[in-house]
C-alpha cells in the first residue's frame, strides 16, 4: 500500500464517498475499536496483569467466566455508555439488556457483543477475538426492550470482530464489502491493510470439532466422510482440517484464504437448535462471510433471515467458502425430503 491509511480516515472517507455510515455510526465504530485496543492491552499481558484463569462465576448460559471476559465486558460498556450514540448493550455475558444510564444521552444504535470469543483458549495464549454487531433501534415507542433486539440479522448496519494474535485486527463491514485493520502499537491506531476482502468459491479446507463426530446429523457425517475420503472419493480432491475452537479465529482464517466452518446442530442437546449465539457470533460472522462472497446457512436457511425470539438464541452454524456451503445445505434439504 502507498499510503497509511487509519480507522478514523478510512470511516471518514467511507462517509463522505455515499454517506453509508452515518456520523453517529461512525463515533460509534471508533469507540468500539478502542475498546478492542484496551482489550487487547489486556490480553497481551497475561499473567503479568492479572487477568488469566477463571473468575470463580458463570455467565447466563452455565459457562464458567474467565477473569478476562468479565474485563472485557465491562470494557466494552463502560467505553460506550456515555458516548451519546447508543441507547442500549446485549452482551452474551449478560442475562438482559444494558440500557444506557439516564445520566448519559441516548442515540440510534443498539450494540450487540462477544466480548471474548474463544475463552478457552486463554490460558494457553491461543487466538481470541471480540465479535460484535449493530443494529438502529426501532422507532416508536419511547424507552428500550428486550424486543427491540429482536431484529434478523439481515437489519444489521455494521458488524466486526477484533482477533488479538500475533497481531490485533480488526475486521469489519458496513455492508460495503469487509476491510481489514491492523494495530500498529507504536502510532496507537488500526490500520488499513486490505479492502474488498474475497473468499474464493470452492475450498479443499474444513473446521469442525471432530470429536463431536458420532452426535451428528447424517447430513454433516455424509459431507464429512466425503470429505475424508480425499482423491479417491466422489470429492476427487484431499481436504485438510482445522480447528481452533475460536470461532473468530477459524472464521479469520475462512476470510484470509477461504474454506468451511461448521458448528451444527448434534445430539447431546437436541433441544437446542445449536450451540453458537444468533445474535453475537452467528448473525455478526454471518454477514461478513456474505459480504466477501461467502454464504452463511444453518444447514437449511440463511441466518441473515432467521427471526430472533429470544436475546441469547441459538443456532447451528455452515459458513464459508459458497459452493461447499451450498452442498452441506444440500444435503440437509435432501435428508428432510427422505
Amino acid at each position: 500500500m502507498t499510503r497509511r491509511v487509519s480507522l478514523t480516515r478510512y470511516l471518514v472517507e467511507q462517509q463522505r464517498a455515499d454517506g453509508r455510515i452515518p456520523p453517529q455510526l461512525r463515533l460509534l465504530l471508533e469507540v468500539v475499536a478502542r475498546a478492542c485496543k484496551r482489550i487487547s492491552f489486556a490480553v497481551n499481558k497475561g499473567e503479568l496483569g492479572d487477568v488469566m484463569g477463571t473468575a470463580g462465576s458463570e455467565n447466563v448460559q452455565g459457562e464458567v467466566q474467565k477473569k478476562l471476559d468479565i474485563i472485557a465486558n465491562e470494557t466494552l460498556i463502560e467505553a460506550n455508555e456515555w458516548g451519546g450514540h447508543l441507547a442500549a448493550m446485549a452482551s452474551e455475558e449478560m442475562e438482559g439488556i444494558y440500557v444506557v444510564p439516564n445520566r448519559y444521552p441516548q442515540g440510534e444504535y443498539l450494540l450487540m457483543f462477544d466480548p471474548l470469543d474463544g475463552s478457552s483458549n486463554i490460558d494457553i495464549n491461543m487466538s481470541i477475538g471480540t465479535i460484535f454487531s449493530v443494529l438502529k433501534k426501532p422507532e416508536g415507542h419511547p424507552g428500550v426492550h428486550d424486543s427491540d433486539f429482536m431484529q434478523s440479522g439481515s437489519h444489521q448496519v455494521a458488524a466486526g470482530y477484533c482477533i488479538y494474535g500475533p497481531q490485533t485486527t480488526l475486521v469489519l463491514t458496513v455492508g460495503d464489502g469487509v476491510a481489514m485493520f491492523t494495530l500498529d502499537r507504536e502510532q496507537g491506531s488500526f490500520i488499513l491493510i486490505e479492502e474488498n476482502v474475497k473468499i474464493p468459491e470452492d475450498t479443499k479446507e474444513f473446521a469442525i470439532n471432530m470429536s463431536n463426530m458420532r452426535h451428528w446429523d447424517a447430513p454433516v457425517k455424509r459431507y464429512i466422510d466425503e470429505c475424508l475420503a480425499g482423491e479417491e472419493g466422489p470429492r476427487g480432491k484431499n481436504f485438510n482440517m482445522r480447528w481452533v475452537a475460536a470461532m473468530v479465529a477459524d472464521v479469520h482464517r475462512i476470510l484470509c484464504r477461504g474454506g468451511i466452518f461448521m458448528y451444527p446442530w448434534d445430539k447431546r442437546e437436541p433441544q437446542k437448535a445449536g450451540k453458537l449465539r444468533l445474535m453475537y457470533e452467528a448473525n455478526p460472522m454471518s454477514w461478513l462471510i456474505e459480504q466477501a462472497g461467502g454464504a452463511a446457512t444453518n444447514g437449511r436457511e440463511r441466518i441473515l433471515d432467521i427471526q430472533p425470539t429470544e436475546l441469547h438464541q441459538r443456532v447451528s452454524v455452515v459458513l464459508g467458502s459458497k459452493n461447499e456451503v451450498e452442498r452441506v445445505t444440500r444435503y440437509h434439504l435432501e435428508a428432510d425430503q427422505k
